[in-house]
């Protein structure tokens, strides 16, 4: 008797405790999305849009009104200032995309990007200016071997999986994100393509490759294998911490969309003036295998 009392008296204090609680959600001002980087022997590649609000409705015809034109985009190494030219790059069914790289009408000024270099962007668009910083790292940590086996506990024998064999440089900071491509396909990065060394570094391990993916699409149960008879090349890179920063808390709220039990998270780049997005440089390494 004395327990069903005391149970009573909880359910009526937790009951009482309960309360509405109504949020009221404003539209937000857009803001300036920079998606930039540069990678050794390539030149810089820097496209502008406009955020969007949370509610909005996405279409075709929104996305391609987003891109931000005319803006003033500059890149510097250091020794020479290029000011980017903006192409137009067809998508199809009458809607265009934008971006900024090199203009060849200034090859005095133009480079491509060069290991172990700093390099500083400079943005004005609708009167406002932005500015981010990133480097090119010494190409430092790459695969010592890659390999495919079969897949694991799994009765389809044309599945395979891809294995790396790495050994991370002493001391900590070696910061990687990588990408795969699978026969004439473009590169796609991993369901988590970000790691540091916190954990393995200075060490020689072993881990499974998997294969990138398109994260416009829906994931089936196959995208975790490649298979027999696939031309795999995988894309490592070398990247600063600035840049892992932002990919991995861009994963994770990626990932975390839907899920109410997920825990709050801000995605952190590297762009100034309240800004979002990051500009990133690559360090690369290539390495093409065949599912045998």
């Amino acid at each position: 008797m004395k327990t069903a009392l005391l149970l009573l008296s909880a359910i009526v204090l937790l009951s009482s405790c309960e309360k509405n609680i109504n949020f009221n959600l404003k539209n937000a001002d857009d803001v300036l999305v920079v998606d930039a980087q540069i990678e050794n022997g390539q030149a810089p590649m820097v496209v502008l849009s406009k955020s969007m609000d949370y509610f909005s409705t996405i279409s075709p015809q929104i996305l391609a009104s987003s891109f931000v034109r005319n803006a003033d985009v500059t890149i510097s190494n250091g020794t020479l200032t290029h000011k980017l030219k903006e192409y137009a790059y067809p998508l199809g069914g009458g809607y265009t995309a934008y971006y900024y790289s090199v203009d060849p009408a200034s090859p005095s000024t133009s480079f491509i990007g060069e290991f172990n270099k700093k390099y500083t962007l400079n943005i004005k668009a609708e009167g406002q200016e932005y500015t981010a910083q990133t480097n090119i790292p010494v190409l430092a940590k790459y695969p010592d071997s890659l390999w495919f086996k079969k897949a694991p506990l799994n009765p389809d024998t044309n599945k395979r999986v891809l294995m790396s064999r790495t050994t991370d440089p002493p001391g900590l900071g070696n910061y990687i994100r990588y990408f795969t491509k699978k026969n004439s396909g473009v590169f796609l990065p991993g369901p988590n393509s970000v790691f540091d060394d916190a954990v393995i570094d200075g060490t020689t391990y072993e881990v499974q490759v998997e294969p990138g993916i398109d994260r416009n699409n829906s994931i089936s149960a196959d995208s975790n294998f490649f298979r027999k008879g696939d031309t795999v090349t995988v894309k490592l890179c070398n990247i600063d911490k600035a840049s892992y920063t932002f990919w991995n808390t861009w994963e994770f709220a990626q990932q975390s969309i839907g899920n109410p039990f997920a825990q709050p998270n801000k995605v952190i780049g590297n762009i100034s003036n309240n800004a979002l997005g990051a500009f990133c440089g690559y360090a690369v390494w290539y390495g093409t295998i065949i599912a045998k």
